[in-house]
């Protein structure tokens, strides 16, 4: 006995028919649909991961912003 994958519950609970044809190993007729998703979830990923990347960037700059403005400060104190 094999174990159950989650993805598989939810698979089956979208559509027990895919999940049956999906383990009966039939294709699916609507693979370029299918693939269409794909590269439309790899970009939004990337996308994602670009934003994380620019919030990440802009806390360090502004960081670096806030340092600046307080040893400015501080040396015109001098």
């Amino acid at each position: 006995m094999r174990p159950i994958r989650s993805s598989e519950i939810g698979s089956y609970l979208y559509c027990r028919r895919a999940w049956w044809y999906r383990r009966t190993g039939v294709e699916s007729k609507n693979q370029t649909e299918m693939n269409a998703g794909t590269e439309l979830h790899r970009r939004h990923g990337r996308q994602v991961l670009a934003a994380a990347l620019a919030r990440t960037l802009g806390w360090i700059l502004l960081l670096a912003a806030i340092l600046t403005l307080v040893a400015y400060l501080a040396y015109q104190t001098l």
